[in-house]
């Protein structure tokens, strides 16, 4: 059996559109790319608000590059890894753009490769932000430059992956955010996405 590590923020994690709640196994995508594929272990490493590599002052422990040598060496070994990671670096606090996202993403892709062959990593640019998502109601730490930032992820990562010799999938084309929080995936992006996944793990012969 495989394991493979699923490392990412709340869409990972599974978060629930417009509440502090997480969708149950069964539900969220990395449950269902478990449940689709029998010869592979999926370990899960969500976590809501983390970063690739920016300090949040008012959320500790979000910083990827920072955890994700914990994360290596506590679950070893693994056998392939999917990152997805980006989201929470748009936010206006950081001011950073794709370019500076990106650079963020391969310090993470630097800790990956220490224990994974750079073939057995998937490099998964995140969903796009929904055109609302700054309202107060929903989530004010982005603004409208987040959004066109979320969007120029996926050009910048699939640029990254082939260079590196890794694998690449966007999101973006398989899920979108919930109108509900303009954020988040609802049950039908965890089930578009673990499909989409899942045949890729097949492809790279992980599964």
């Amino acid at each position: 059996m495989a394991n493979v590590l699923a490392f990412g923020d709340s869409n990972t994690w599974g978060l629930i559109p417009g509440t502090k709640e997480r969708y149950p196994w069964g539900i969220r995508w990395t449950s269902l790319v478990q449940d689709n594929l029998e010869e592979v272990r999926i370990i899960e490493d969500g976590l809501c608000g983390r970063t690739t590599v920016f300090d949040d002052q008012l959320r500790p422990f979000r910083k990827g590059t920072e955890i994700l040598p914990l994360s290596l060496e506590s679950n070893y070994p693994i056998d392939a890894a999917i990152i997805m990671l980006g989201t929470n670096d748009c936010k206006t606090v950081f001011n950073a753009n794709s370019h500076i996202i990106g650079k963020g993403l391969e310090l993470c892709l630097d800790e990956l490769e220490k224990y994974i062959a750079p073939e057995k990593i998937l490099v998964v640019s995140p969903i796009k932000l929904g055109d609302e998502v700054y309202l107060p109601e929903k989530d004010p730490e982005f603004d409208e430059k987040s959004i066109k930032t979320s969007v120029s992820l996926r050009r910048e990562y699939e640029k990254i992956a082939k260079r590196r010799g890794n694998q690449f999938l966007a999101a973006s084309d398989f899920a979108a955010p919930s109108s509900v929080d303009d954020e988040h995936m609802d049950e039908n992006g965890h089930r578009s996405l673990s499909t989409a996944i899942s045949d890729k793990l097949v492809e790279m012969r992980i599964a």
